[in-house]
């Protein structure tokens, strides 16, 4: 799809285009449409990331909730499953799995909503190191970042959808 057949879509064509981008939260590309036309995808991004800047905070870690545990077995977006895929979470190890959902249980107890980070052009040794990194962060610190995250996903997708 074209950035211009975008900009021509009625609200609810938009949203159903794009509402998967931030994963399970619509509702940032149907707050994001009033700005129409978009110039860019740069603008494009900027917008949707705009959105969920503005969200309040419980709007925000909803968002962050709506995520999937990087290498869950249970049921995952078409686009998660295809991007954990890329990471080679698919073909952990059964120990490896073991410990990425040891690692993954211990951030979300922590912090109260699951790892997130941007898998595209990664390994599953990058994702370990980030998340036992990460796992000491503050949860100010940590909130921020996971939103940083959540940016950068959504970018990833729009540069597989728009041409």
């Amino acid at each position: 799809m074209t950035l211009d057949e975008l900009n021509a879509l009625p609200r609810a064509a938009f949203v159903e285009k794009l509402g998967w981008i931030f994963e399970h939260s619509p509702w940032v590309t149907e707050r994001a449409w009033d700005q129409r036309p978009f110039a860019s995808l740069d603008a494009l991004h900027a917008a949707t990331s705009a959105e969920v800047e503005r969200a309040t905070r419980d709007e925000q870690l909803a968002l962050l909730r709506a995520h999937p545990d990087l290498g869950a077995r249970a049921k995952l977006s078409a686009a998660s499953e295809q991007e954990q895929a890329g990471a080679g979470l698919d073909r952990l190890s059964p120990d490896q799995l073991a410990r990425l959902m040891q690692l993954n249980a211990a951030y979300r107890e922590k912090f109260g909503f699951p790892f997130l980070f941007a898998v595209k052009r990664s390994t599953w040794k990058d994702i370990f190191v980030a998340l036992t990194e990460r796992t000491d962060n503050t949860l100010d610190l940590e909130f921020r970042t996971a939103l940083e995250q959540v940016y950068k996903i959504a970018r990833f997708r729009l540069e597989g959808l728009i041409s």
